[in-house]
């Protein structure tokens, strides 16, 4: 009992894809510690940009990489000289030729990661986790998501002991392999500890075969799903159960 799959590798090769794409051969553990390193870089350098997923494709002497935002403006900068600044860095760290791409997530409050991020960064800003957490969903279910859950652990408002709290609303079904279903956990740096943040969002059922490139579908993916009003708090929108 209780041992978890992730909701993302549960999924791969039926109806997503993978974030890494390339034939490694005898170099397989070299190019897997430089992919680690190139996301860890992207994402400490580009914090403020919303940034969801860093998808790394290889040929011979070329790494693309293709980075999903919800704020592209923040890594073009003016006349996308910040995009030039961030090839040389990545030139440096790879000692390859590099060419990065930009995706603009439409709709940032269907996406897990930033979802996560959100909520983390708005309770490193001392704001109550309760409200952070109810607003996101609020907010995704609107946007038209089937269903959100939220799990947040850690000393809870300082508090001595740890606890995890759970708040849902909608239906995610997560052995549903068909299940369009995102998955992210963030970390808030808070002075009493660590607090986690664990995001779930069904974004619908696909039927039929799916192409699994990881650029293609995007941006019907966050097109999907009717628009659904959002339930008030403390009317049963939102469920709670405690650890």
């Amino acid at each position: 009992m209780g041992q978890k799959v992730n909701p993302i590798s549960n999924r791969l090769g039926i109806i997503r894809g993978w974030d890494s794409n390339w034939f490694g051969g005898n170099d397989y553990g070299d190019l897997l510690v430089e992919d680690h390193k190139i996301r860890g870089y992207l994402n400490a350098r580009l914090s403020k940009a919303s940034i969801s997923r860093i998808i790394i494709e290889r040929t011979l002497k070329l790494i693309t990489i293709t980075v999903h935002t919800s704020r592209p403006g923040i890594i073009i900068g003016k006349g996308g000289q910040e995009v030039d600044k961030l090839k040389e860095e990545l030139k440096k760290i790879t000692k390859k030729e590099v060419q990065i791409n930009i995706f603009e997530i439409k709709r940032p409050e269907l996406d897990a990661q930033i979802v996560a991020n959100n909520i983390a960064r708005q309770v490193e800003g001392k704001i109550a986790y309760r409200r952070a957490t109810k607003m996101s969903i609020a907010s995704t279910m609107r946007m038209g998501a089937e269903g959100i859950k939220v799990q947040v652990s850690g000393r809870l408002n300082g508090a001595e002991m740890a606890r995890s709290e759970m708040y849902k609303d909608g239906r995610t079904p997560l052995h549903t392999l068909r299940a369009d279903i995102d998955y992210a956990l963030a970390e808030a740096l808070t002075k009493t500890g660590l607090i986690g943040v664990k995001v779930w969002i069904c974004r619908g059922e696909i039927y039929g075969k799916r192409d699994l490139s990881p650029n293609v579908g995007q941006s019907l993916q966050q097109q999907r799903g009717p628009n659904r009003p959002a339930p008030a708090p403390g009317k049963g929108g939102f469920k709670k159960r405690k650890k």
